[in-house]
């Protein structure tokens, strides 16, 4: 026996030429299938899901430490801070340079901001306002006036109407008497209470600042949910015109089971959905569909081979002949994201978290979803045909 044949026989984990039977058991599967995505379907409404700020709104603030400090010890910190379960990014580029997702915002209530409009109005002398815009964010403060005025003024008389500012500067065309007011917000509140817990390493000031608001995180959530639709759909067309309709409904029902399944199982634990979230989904769908081809093309060759047999006897020995590639691929890839799932960051744990109930369910259904289906099709309006 030559050495690829060796290699080719340890590499087996099933007996060559033994079949299966599967779909002994379909119905055992099948009602647990549509448990699972019932219950997955109404989790999605209660409790509901947990957006995180790509979806609801958030802050986002940028900030460098002096000296070593590690994303679980700043993280800790941020929590012990009161500002709820933050997602800490490192960049690589620079060391210590961390960036934090908060879901707090600091909007300026409308009375407040009426208020400015009174004091900057009477009490600038000469100078008038002509307009006062707060950015969505509530950190920064557009202001234009009739005339030229000291910014230490506009300081002082923002600070009358219960504003925390920072600065003010005049910007823009110098005829216009444009000027901005950076607000003290949620970003100079973080890193205050960070150079309370970490001394001398805790950072100056916030580098960056950015706001997403709840109108963009809708946005958001609804692209998100449109490109998984977009994804299924694309699929069907595909798997139609690669084998033919009667494997298209069983190919798109798996993914969508897939997908519910392990969307379901986020929202039961109460993790964050975020962008990061609707990728490991979308890579999902991808790994599942992959398996499923691989057993609908071995379907096909057999169905070639075998014209007497029934479909239900062809597909067992289908899977059966494939379940050894199934088994490797999906170990494979399983193991591949263990070191993620156990030495990552949070954010990166909630992903491979989704991947690894993807993958495991995107095997499961290429035999017990995809396949019984394309069975049904076939008996239900091919066969007859």
């Amino acid at each position: 026996m030559s050495s690829g044949s060796g290699l080719g026989d340890s590499m087996e984990f099933f007996t060559p030429g033994v079949t299966y039977d599967f779909f002994k058991y379909r119905w055992r599967f099948i009602f647990t299938s549509l448990g699972l995505c019932f219950l997955s379907l109404i989790s999605l409404f209660v409790p509901g899901p947990r957006f995180g700020i790509d979806f609801k709104g958030g802050t986002e603030v940028e900030i460098e430490f002096k000296g070593d400090v590690s994303s679980s010890e700043l993280r800790k910190a941020v929590i012990d801070l009161g500002f709820g379960q933050p997602d800490v990014i490192s960049t690589p580029e620079v060391k210590n340079r961390y960036i934090l997702r908060l879901e707090q915002i600091s909007s300026l209530p409308p009375q407040v901001i009426k208020q400015a409009k009174e004091k900057l109005d009477q009490g600038l002398g000469e100078s008038k306002l002509l307009e006062l815009t707060a950015s969505p964010g509530g950190d920064k403060l557009s202001i234009r006036l009739t005339g030229a005025s000291d910014a230490d003024q506009i300081k002082g008389v923002l600070a009358g109407a219960g504003l925390k500012v920072r600065t003010v500067s005049a910007f823009g065309n110098p005829q216009d008497f444009r000027y901005e007011a950076q607000l003290v917000g949620i970003g100079d509140k973080l890193v205050q209470g960070l150079q309370e817990k970490f001394a001398d390493r805790a950072p100056d000031g916030p580098r960056r600042v950015e706001w997403v608001g709840p109108k963009a995180g809708a946005q958001l959530r609804d692209a998100a949910i449109k490109s998984i639709i977009y994804a299924i759909a694309f699929i069907m067309v595909y798997v139609a015109f690669r084998f033919d309709l009667r494997f298209a409904p069983g190919g798109v029902v798996a993914l969508a089971h897939d997908a519910l399944i392990t969307l379901g199982v986020y929202v039961v634990l109460q993790k964050e959905v975020t962008l990061g979230t609707i990728a490991a989904v979308l890579t999902v769908i991808g790994f599942s569909i992959n398996d499923t081809i691989v057993v609908y093309d071995r379907i096909r060759e057999n169905m070639g081979r075998m014209r007497d047999a029934p479909l239900a006897h062809i597909i067992n020995v289908s899977t059966s002949q494939t379940l050894g590639r199934t088994v490797i691929t999906s170990g494979v890839a399983m193991i591949s994201i263990l070191g993620f799932f156990f030495w990552g960051t949070p954010l990166i744990r909630d992903i491979v978290f989704a991947l690894m109930v993807g993958f495991l369910v995107g095997t499961y259904s290429s035999i017990y979803v995809a396949a019984p289906l394309t069975e049904w099709m076939d008996r239900r309006f091919f066969r007859k045909a």
